[in-house]
């Protein structure tokens, strides 16, 4: 059965030290509704939880709380850097035998997602696209045009309902995004111009923060 393991920091989550050394998760927008609704897939964490004695409890400890009972198997919680492939191998053997490329790992950073799939896992650069990668459907770099009449509030409502997440808006007529070929029919349904270019990790500077 295969396994979708996420990042945290800026991924699933935005990280806060509190003035008594303690963490505090905040999930990002989106996560949740992503995480309820993949309730019956195995689901694990590759994140570097920071230097310092003590920190993968701290950070498993905040993991708990923000995100109670989605993390429940505590052997797919992998706490480590990840600069190599190494991390992501003891990631695949701790799954009871999950083949690589049934496997995906969820993270913001291209040369994480590089190791990743050197280690013969699928990767998504956003919660948003963890099915798409399951499925092994690409996410493209995408183009969105609003004409006249619509607007950023119209463009951020359809983006949420759709396999598509703005990365930069630069105009008021001119967004960049990641989207799935769904995605991008259902923004064009709701009265947008897209224009898919290449796959996201073709181009390793491209911006997948979603701040907006």
């Amino acid at each position: 059965m295969p396994v979708i393991f996420f990042d945290i920091g800026a991924t699933l989550a935005d990280a806060h030290v509190d003035p008594d050394g303690s963490l505090t998760l905040q999930p990002r927008p989106r996560v949740m509704a992503v995480l309820d609704a993949l309730q019956e897939v195995r689901k694990g964490i590759i994140s570097d939880p920071g230097p310092g004695n003590g920190a993968a409890a701290r950070a498993a400890a905040a993991l708990r709380e923000a995100f109670p009972g989605r993390f429940a198997d505590e052997a797919l919680v992998h706490w480590g850097t990840k600069d190599s492939r190494r991390i992501f191998d003891q990631a695949l053997a701790s799954t009871g035998g999950a083949a690589a490329d049934d496997c995906v790992f969820v993270g913001e950073d291209a040369e994480e997602r590089a190791c990743a799939r050197e280690a013969g896992m699928r990767t998504a650069a956003h919660p948003v696209f963890a099915i798409a990668a399951m499925e092994d459907r690409p996410v493209l770099r995408t183009r969105i045009e609003l004409p006249d009449g619509l607007g950023l509030p119209e463009l951020t409502t359809a983006v949420d309902e759709a396999e598509a997440v703005v990365v930069e808006f630069v105009s008021e007529r001119l967004a960049l995004a990641m989207a799935t070929r769904q995605g991008a029919q259902a923004l064009e349904h709701a009265g947008f111009t897209v224009d898919l270019r290449g796959p996201v990790d073709e181009v390793v500077a491209f911006p997948i923060r979603d701040d907006q």
